[in-house]
């Protein structure tokens, strides 16, 4: 564990100390280093920057390098090379190939090169699969049995050989009739196996028969598998790191490198109340050297950005393309096949659209493979020129610059830009939107990048600034530890999400469900996250919710509440979500739209919604006081009939609904519906009451509890509702529940949802209330074993991850800082 107490910065030729206003105790789980949205965005999972490959948010390695080159001798600060295979037997992803295959058990033999009967099995694509956008077999459900027959070629392969599988439930896999390996249940991806050594000397030259067996007895079906081996790896020594920090919108890490103190410097410069900033997918790497020792040193960096960054496998061409203006020179790279919105799905990343690696015109850009470019750059310094466009494997192709720092004894910096280009964002009910960046037609990433240049030294100031505010505003709301989290939170919270021009030019701004089920522009996800816009950008608050009342209002969705989505990330065309939340939703929607209007100071929001704001309410009106067996946003948890926390959240939308009216000039309106949620909050606390606390539900199971996070915003929108007893009482009996990593999400279980613990916190006016609830979760997020971006749902009991990782939720840590902004208003 690596913690400093202050980190220094360089702005422009001097240094600036941030000092102690953001010391950083908090070990974050993960680093974000470049965020914009849920496909261009690389994190550090590690504490140590050459611990490990760098990461896309979903674990799979997206490669970025750096090596410091010091008076001849080279160190590694950024990044480690990604393990690299060569295909010995491919898989379907990285080459097409047909197998024989049967649904029917086979005789005894079947894995055996010897076995005559397969003539008469069928023959199909790979992967076989239930995913029926991938041009596999169809297989739906039960056993089956594959073989595949490769002629492998001489020489055998002399390095560690792995088995490439994919496999959906249980499976077990042959080579030549020798077990390579047996795995239980599913992995949901392609992983690497080790083969073992007795099973190595199966593999010969000639014919080989690769022999699968899975079982699927229930859920997702797929298969598919190959023999890689692992390639050789060049060793380079690493820089010492010596301090890391983590800040809103930078991410700071300092070395020693022989007599050169380094300095590496990720801004993503996120500032909300910049629209065509935030919305640029452009982020900087500043990197600095000054000499420890007081005499001068030669020094040059090398960075080097695999193709894997615009890439869903490894294994996927790409090629690059290099470019230059009056000050910038760059290269590209993305996939050769450039499938434009081709895929949808969760555990994915973009294959479409270019990386870009920007440097100043005075720097060096090239491209080549990985190896061959840092064994140049550490003989010379240097690298060779291109002659001809880059193509392979993504994992086999790399853009690369090379920044000459001179001869070095005070600090100075050099910077570069890193940005994509994903040409269409999204697809909307059949029409594909561009980023806001790109609405323009006439804008390219050439333009974005001139722009973010010249803006570097005013961005870099103004985002140091922003940290420093928001660090400072957040413990003043809630001390030190909220303040960490906060920060933490700043940019996972955004780069979820992904800023699109709709089709009559509005602001559309749409999240992923990362690592849930991948929907896009989820209600009850928006619900956790949109406080943090609602403080910061309401503009991108309202911008959560236009697309659910578009969906509505065109007659596309005929119910008479909200929908859960509007699809699967990127294809919006529809919701693809299962189940419908009706109370959950349509409640999320009215509170939503009454905090926007609330933040606006003015109701035109909801008058341009108000018919359907109206069929809403009338809905919860009917069906929202005592909820039918039904899922709510915590839809982990299973279904709950009469869900006391999900009436709560009825009841507020009602309130709302009445308090729009009240803004819109319909007294008469107002009262009804303030009176009637009023009415309702009585008859839940008589219903839901058990004891010196409230029910899980109305049916009041012995001594059943829930966090009531939805009261918050009786409080934050001053709605007045509920009496201020109900929320001392609950918050009273919460702070005898703890854990040591939290409250439990309800008496059912000792797991938790962290937002939904920062909105219960919330509900109090003491703090010290709020900061003893606050504390576990920091101690959560500093202990937590499993080193991904913060994740959201955990054990109480042990800080492990129980599911999810790089929500927009955590969006939900600002909802103190903006009670306390609508409590001045």
């Amino acid at each position: 564990m690596m913690r400093i107490s202050r980190i220094i910065l360089v702005l422009g030729s001097s240094w600036l100390s941030i000092g102690s206003l953001l010391a950083q105790s908090l070990r974050p789980p993960a680093y974000p280093l470049i965020t914009h949205d849920p496909y261009f965005s690389i994190w550090s999972f590690n504490d140590t920057l050459t611990a490990a490959p760098t990461r896309h948010w979903t674990g799979e390695p997206q490669t970025l390098e750096g090596l410091v080159r010091v008076d001849g001798k080279t160190y590694q600060f950024l990044g480690k090379a990604a393990p690299e295979y060569r295909a010995v037997i491919p898989t379907a992803q990285e080459k097409p190939y047909e197998a024989r295959y049967t649904f029917t058990k086979p005789a005894e033999g079947w894995e055996k090169p010897t076995f005559a009967a397969a003539s008469s099995w069928k023959t199909g694509p790979a992967p076989f699969t239930d995913n029926r956008s991938l041009k596999g077999t169809n297989w739906t459900e039960g056993d089956i049995w594959v073989r595949r027959t490769v002629s492998v070629p001489a020489p055998l392969p002399t390095g560690k050989l792995t088995l490439l599988l994919w496999h959906d439930d249980d499976v077990e896999v042959y080579l030549n009739g020798v077990l390579l390996t047996k795995q239980g249940e599913y992995n949901g991806k392609y992983e690497h196996f080790a083969v073992p050594e007795a099973a190595r000397k199966a593999l010969r030259t000639g014919e080989n028969v690769l022999a699968m067996h899975c079982v699927s007895p229930q859920g997702g079906e797929h298969l598919d598998a190959g023999l890689y081996v692992e390639l050789p790896q060049q060793r380079i020594p690493a820089a010492r790191q010596t301090g890391v920090t983590l800040t809103a919108t930078q991410t700071n890490y300092t070395f020693e490198a022989g007599p050169v103190r380094l300095t590496a410097n990720f801004l993503s410069p996120l500032l909300l109340d910049e629209l065509e900033t935030v919305a640029r997918p452009v982020s900087y790497i500043t990197l600095g050297a000054a000499a420890t020792d007081g005499k001068p040193h030669t020094v040059q960096v090398l960075l080097t950005e695999a193709g894997t960054t615009a890439a869903n496998t490894p294994y996927q061409n790409v090629q690059t393309q290099a470019g230059n203006d009056a000050t910038l020179t760059w290269q590209a790279v993305g996939t050769t096949a450039q499938p434009v919105l081709g895929q949808a799905g969760d555990n994915v990343r973009i294959d479409w659209g270019y990386a870009y690696l920007a440097a100043p015109k005075s720097a060096q850009t090239t491209s080549g493979t990985p190896s061959a470019l840092q064994s140049a750059f550490a003989q010379s310094g240097k690298l060779a020129a291109a002659s001809k466009p880059q193509t392979g494997a993504a994992q086999r192709v790399a853009v690369a610059t090379v920044l000459d720092m001179g001869r070095v004894t005070k600090p100075t910096e050099q910077h570069v830009l890193l940005g994509y280009d994903d040409l269409y964002s999204v697809q909307y009910f059949g029409q594909n939107l561009r980023g806001w960046w790109r609405r323009d037609p006439a804008m390219t990433m050439a333009k974005a990048l001139q722009t973010a240049e010249k803006e570097y030294t005013r961005l870099r100031r103004k985002s140091t600034e922003f940290d420093q505010k928001l660090y400072a505003d957040a413990q003043a709301a809630g001390g030190k530890e909220y303040a960490d989290l906060c920060q933490l939170a700043y940019r996972q919270a955004i780069a979820a999400h992904k800023i699109v021009a709709g089709p009559k030019g509005e602001v559309f701004f749409l999240s992923k469900e990362n690592f849930s089920n991948g929907s896009i522009g989820t209600v009850d996800v928006t619900y956790p996250s949109a406080p943090m816009f609602l403080l910061y950008n309401n503009e991108l608050a309202k911008g959560l919710l236009r697309f659910i009342f578009d969906y509505s209002e065109s007659g596309r969705w005929k119910k008479d509440f909200p929908a859960h989505d509007i699809g699967t990330y990127p294809l919006a065309n529809g919701q693809t979500y299962g189940e419908d939340m009706p109370v959950e939703e349509a409640g999320n929607m009215l509170i939503l739209t009454a905090a926007a209007v609330k933040m606006d100071g003015k109701p035109d929001f909801a008058r341009a919604h108000w018919p359907t704001l109206t069929k809403w309410v009338g809905f919860l009106k009917r069906d929202g006081f005592d909820p039918a067996n039904q899922l709510s946003t915590d839809d982990f948890a299973g279904h709950l009939a009469r869900n006391t926390n999900l009436s709560v959240k009825a009841i507020m939308g009602i309130a709302c609904y009445g308090q729009m009216a009240q803004q819109l000039g319909d007294k008469k309106t107002a009262d009804e519906y303030m009176a009637l949620a009023r009415d309702m909050a009585k008859r839940w606390q008589t219903m839901a009451r058990d004891g010196d606390h409230y029910a899980l539900t109305f049916d009041k199971p012995a001594g059943s509890w829930s966090q009531k996070y939805n009261l918050v915003w009786d409080k934050v929108l001053d709605l007045n509702v509920f009496p201020k007893e109900v929320a001392q009482q609950e918050l009273a009996f919460y702070l005898k529940h703890q854990q040591r990593y939290g409250l439990p999400l309800d008496s059912r279980k000792t797991y938790t949802k962290s937002d939904w613990i920062m909105w219960t916190a919330t509900l109090s006016d003491s703090d010290a209330e709020f900061k003893a609830l606050v504390a576990p979760v920091w101690q959560f997020a500093n202990d937590t074993p499993d080193r991904v971006p913060l994740n959201d749902w955990h054990e109480t009991t042990d800080a492990r991850k129980v599911g999810f990782q790089a929500r927009s939720v955590v969006g939900g840590y600002f909802i103190k800082m903006l009670s306390d902004k609508l409590t001045k208003k």
